[in-house]
């Protein structure tokens, strides 16, 4: 609840603050990776820093969702911008590859409260003719983010040091805790229910130990070390137990039963996938910027602008579309252009131009952006007030875990290839592949002032293994992409309306399932 329409007006000034902040810190991390990793080292590390904040991001969402439907969402978003600040502010002072992914967990855990949260208190406020709208204008700031987060990581991190980078939290989240704190009132109404510490426990634990699994085996243990193994079986232990607790859990922290709406399950499913094939373009495509074209860390942001400018547009256009035409309709239309922009981007190359890779991220984020709008409106759109901010969380959660597994897996894709491919090409010309520094440090492939030190013939042979490694990464990127686009059909066309019409459909769904 909101007194005032000016009142509101700072609300929604404060979610989007809240969000913009959230999600504009992974692309100025995206953009200055290669900067980072060139001066703390760790190249083999590198994506520790993106998963260990997607890890904790995953951990707090269906807590914090559960909870906000609990005890209020006010104090759950202003824990979220505390935790967030503290770990930006700790991120600032990292040494080591190391303590940035820690760091970076610290500010995950603040991620998984704001966003899913931000959008249920956005559904609370406004009234159902007014969510579309607003659908697409909290989309949209994930585009916006992305845009101003490329550019000002970029500037930052070339015209001061990338510490600097995670100083840009400050200011906004001030902003948006002072705003949440004195104008937003909420309701005093709400649901009692049951932690499902259990289960929460038990699937966060069985992801971790999938991600190392991934992470490790093939490099640092072999594939049927004891090692690798006891983490593939530690996954598979947790994940049975998660599944036993939450078919028994009072008040599960996922709920299976949500996911007998055909509309939420599907919503959810596609975000897990299209965050898979998402996050390799916001990786990979600075690294190959940097490490291929030699750019530096302001070619790397200006490269991911396109892609965010599509996404900012056609998140808007999703949202008021999806009113008029239908869940459905809509993200299977906009689903067949990011598997294009996908397509195109598996064609890459050391000759591939600027311009190419311009237009390849403008279709690319076109493609994407209906999904940060539509698929939250859908997911929720069966459900009350009740139970919003555990299906916001869920649909955030599942997002979040498909862009977590993502990348790992796509970390291990392209570690191999880039290694294979290395190693190819210098037994080819009778020479050992390089070794030591000239490996391990990634000054050798993403500093330019490295760069300019390194023999011709031997930079010829590392960019082109590298930017095929990246592009064999991108194709396997297409396995998500095409999942997602097939369940965008098994999604229903609802559209847009009450809470009292939606419920009346699902009531005649079940009686015509019972009576058949």
């Amino acid at each position: 609840m909101v007194r005032g329409k000016n009142n509101l007006g700072l609300v929604v000034a404060a979610l989007l603050l809240g969000i913009l902040m959230a999600s504009m810190d992974n692309t100025i991390v995206s953009t200055a990776m290669g900067t980072i990793v060139s001066d703390l080292g760790g190249m083999d590390k590198f994506v520790w820093v993106t998963s260990a904040y997607m890890v904790a991001e995953m951990a707090g969402m269906p807590i914090f969702g559960k909870l906000s439907d609990m005890y209020g969402r006010k104090r759950f978003f202003v824990f979220g911008l505390i935790f967030f600040l503290a770990g930006s502010l700790l991120c600032s002072t990292a040494e080591t590859i190391t303590q940035l992914s820690i760091y970076r967990a610290i500010q995950g855990i603040g991620g998984g409260a704001l966003i899913p949260i931000a959008f249920t208190i956005m559904f609370d406020i406004f009234p159902v003719e007014k969510r579309g709208k607003m659908g697409g204008l909290f989309g949209a700031v994930f585009g916006l983010s992305s845009i101003f987060g490329p550019l000002l990581g970029a500037f930052i991190t070339d015209t001061f040091t990338w510490h600097w980078i995670f100083f840009i939290n400050v200011p906004l989240g001030v902003v948006s805790l002072l705003l949440v704190i004195f104008f937003y009132k909420e309701s005093h109404v709400h649901a009692r229910q049951q932690i499902d510490w259990g289960g929460a426990a038990t699937l966060v634990g069985s992801i971790i130990c999938l991600m190392f699994a991934l992470e490790l085996g093939g490099g640092t243990y072999a594939w049927d070390s004891s090692i690798i193994i006891s983490l593939f079986a530690g996954f598979a232990v947790l994940f049975l137990i998660f599944i036993l607790i939450e078919r028994h859990a009072k008040e599960p922290i996922i709920s299976f039963a949500m996911f007998k709406n055909r509309l939420f399950a599907s919503s959810t499913i596609i975000g897990l996938f299209s965050g898979a094939a998402f996050i390799a373009t916001a990786v990979y495509i600075p690294i190959f910027v940097q490490g291929v074209t030699g750019g530096t860390a302001t070619n790397s942001g200006m490269i991911l602008l396109p892609m965010m400018l599509g996404t900012t547009v056609s998140a808007q256009i999703g949202a008021m579309a999806s009113a008029k035409f239908g869940y459905r309709k809509v993200m299977v239309a906009f689903m067949l252009i990011f598997l294009l922009g996908i397509a195109l981007l598996t064609t890459i190359t050391t000759d591939t131009t600027r311009g190419m890779i311009t237009w390849y991220m403008v279709i690319t984020g076109l493609g994407l952006g209906a999904s940060f709008s539509v698929l939250g409106m859908a997911a929720i759109h069966h459900f009350d007030a009740s139970q919003r901010g555990s299906a916001n969380s869920t649909i955030a959660f599942i997002r979040s875990l498909g862009m977590t597994i993502g990348i790992t897996i796509f970390g291990m894709v392209q570690r191999t290839e880039f290694t294979d491919r290395l190693q190819s090409a210098f037994s080819g010309m009778g020479q050992a592949a390089p070794q030591g520094e000239m490996m391990s440090d990634p000054r050798a492939i993403l500093s330019p002032e490295a760069r300019a030190s390194i023999p011709s013939d031997i930079l010829d042979k590392i960019t082109h293994a590298l930017s095929s490694s990246i592009a064999t990464t991108f194709l396997w990127s297409l396995i998500p992409t095409v999942l997602a686009l097939l369940f965008t059909f098994y999604m229903t066309n609802d559209k847009l309306k009450s809470f009292k019409e939606a419920s009346s459909e699902v009531a005649n769904e079940t009686s015509t399932t019972s009576s058949s």
